[in-house]
C-alpha cells in the first residue's frame, strides 16, 4: 500500500511537471521572440510615388540573412512581431530570403569580446521544446532547423518551396516570372562550430541543405578566430581543411563576423567567390564588425557579393537612410554589381524595419542619386545572378 502511494505521488509529480513544461514551451519562446527581435519603425510605411512604383516593378527582392528559424514562429502565418514570415515575404515582393541557422551564442553577449564557454541557445531550445538531441549537440541543432524550413515548404502548397541548387533555383525563376505570389529561399550557417569539430559534418550539413556557411560567429571556434572573439588571430588547419571540403561541395563561404586575419586567410586559399551575408562597412560605420575598404575590394576582385545589414551596430543609424549610405559607399569601394541587401531579421536585434519596410531602401537610394538599373541590382539582380553562378549544378 505504501509503495502505491508513493507511486501516484511520482506519477502526480511528473504530470505536474510536464504540465508546467508544456506551458512554457507556449508562453515563453513567443515573450522572448517578441522582446529579442523589435523594429526601430513600425507599419505602414510611406515612401514617395516613384520608390513605390519601382519597387513594386521589381521582379522580386532578394536579402541574404535572415535568422527566423532560431524562434518557434510559424512562418506560415504573419505575424504582428518579429521581422519575417512568408505572408509578409509575399507582401514585400521577396523572391529569395536567405535562412541563416544560429547554433551557439555566448551569455552576456557583445561586440567586443566574448568566449565559447556558455551558451544562450541550449536553453532557449529547451523552452521551445524542441527534440532532445538537439539541445546539447550543435550539428543536431543545425540539421533540426533545416529540416523546420523544409517542412514549412511542404506545409505551404507550393506557396514557398526551398532552393538547393541551380536547376532549383532556374525552375523557380521560371514558376515565379508569372506567379509573383510565391517566394522562395536557401539555407545558411551562422559559424561552423556548427561541425562539432568533425570534419564530415559539412557532407551532413549540405546533405540538409546548407548552401552558405561562416567561419565563426560571436566567439572563436576550432576554425578561427571571431571578430568579437578573444584571439583576433587568423585561420587554423581544420579551418583551411573546412574552407576546401565547402569549395569542392559548392558551399559558399561567409565571411561575416570573421576577424581581419580570419578574411585574410580565407583570402589566401580560397578559389570561389566569397559573400558577406550581412555587413556593414568601415566608412560609414567603424567597428570591429564592419567590412574595410581593402576587404570590400577583394569580395569583389573575386566576383562575390556584399550584404548590407539593415539594424543600428552595423549602420550607425535606426533609419533606411544609414543603410542606404552602406549601400553607396559598398558601390564606390567595390562597384555595383557586388552590393545586396543582407538584413540580419529576426538575429535578436532592433533592425530598421520589418521585411514590408523595404521600399523604404529603394526611397533613400532614389534620393543618394542611384538610377533605376542600379537600385534593380541591388534589390535583386546582383543575388540572382550570384546564386546561378555559385550554387550547386
Amino acid at each position: 500500500m505504501q509503495m502505491n502511494k508513493w507511486l501516484k505521488v511520482v506519477i502526480g509529480l511528473l504530470v505536474l511537471l510536464g504540465g508546467v513544461y508544456y506551458v512554457v514551451t507556449i508562453t515563453v519562446p513567443v515573450n522572448m521572440d517578441k522582446g529579442f527581435n523589435s523594429v526601430a519603425n513600425h507599419p505602414p510605411f510611406t515612401v514617395s510615388n516613384q520608390a513605390k512604383e519601382l519597387y513594386n516593378s521589381l521582379d522580386f527582392v532578394s536579402d541574404w540573412h535572415c535568422d527566423v528559424l532560431l524562434w518557434k514562429r510559424n512562418i506560415l502565418e504573419k505575424h504582428d512581431y518579429g521581422h519575417v514570415d512568408i505572408p509578409r515575404m509575399i507582401e514585400a515582393n521577396i523572391g529569395i530570403e536567405g535562412f541563416t541557422i544560429v547554433t551557439k551564442s555566448p551569455k552576456n553577449l557583445n561586440f567586443d569580446k566574448n568566449t565559447g564557454d556558455s551558451d544562450d541557445i541550449t536553453g532557449l531550445f529547451i523552452a521551445q521544446g524542441r527534440a532532445p538531441k538537439t539541445w546539447f549537440n550543435l550539428t543536431n541543432r543545425a540539421v533540426d532547423q533545416c529540416n523546420r524550413l523544409k517542412g514549412f515548404a511542404k506545409k505551404s502548397n507550393g506557396i514557398f518551396r526551398v532552393i538547393a541548387s541551380q536547376t532549383d533555383l532556374k525552375k523557380y525563376l521560371h514558376e515565379r516570372s508569372v506567379n509573383k505570389k510565391i517566394t522562395a529561399g536557401f539555407l545558411g550557417v551562422e559559424g561552423a562550430h556548427a561541425l562539432e569539430g568533425d570534419l564530415k559534418n559539412v557532407q551532413v550539413l549540405f546533405d540538409a541543405g546548407v548552401r552558405m556557411m561562416g567561419p565563426v560567429h560571436f566567439f572563436d571556434n576550432k576554425l578561427g578566430a571571431s571578430a568579437h572573439g578573444v584571439s583576433h588571430g587568423g585561420i587554423t588547419d581544420f579551418g583551411k581543411q573546412v574552407i576546401k571540403e565547402m569549395e569542392r561541395l559548392g558551399m559558399i563561404v561567409d565571411l561575416s563576423h570573421a576577424s581581419p586575419a580570419l578574411i585574410d586567410d580565407i583570402f589566401d586559399i580560397a578559389t570561389r567567390p566569397l559573400v558577406y551575408s550581412h555587413t556593414g562597412v568601415k566608412g560609414t560605420c567603424n567597428n570591429v564588425r564592419n567590412a574595410s575598404d581593402k576587404h570590400l575590394k577583394k569580395v569583389a576582385g573575386l566576383n562575390g557579393l556584399i550584404g548590407i545589414a539593415m539594424f543600428e551596430k552595423a549602420d550607425c543609424g535606426s533609419q533606411a537612410s544609414a543603410t542606404a549610405a552602406a549601400i553607396k559607399y559598398a558601390v564606390e569601394i567595390a562597384g555595383i554589381s557586388h552590393v545586396a541587401l543582407g538584413s540580419d531579421f529576426d538575429g535578436a536585434i532592433e533592425c530598421h524595419f520589418d521585411i514590408t519596410g523595404l521600399p523604404l531602401i529603394v526611397d533613400e537610394l532614389l534620393k543618394l542619386g542611384f538610377t533605376e538599373t542600379q537600385i534593380r541590382m541591388v534589390m535583386s539582380e546582383n543575388s540572382k545572378r550570384f546564386l546561378l553562378e555559385n550554387l550547386p549544378e
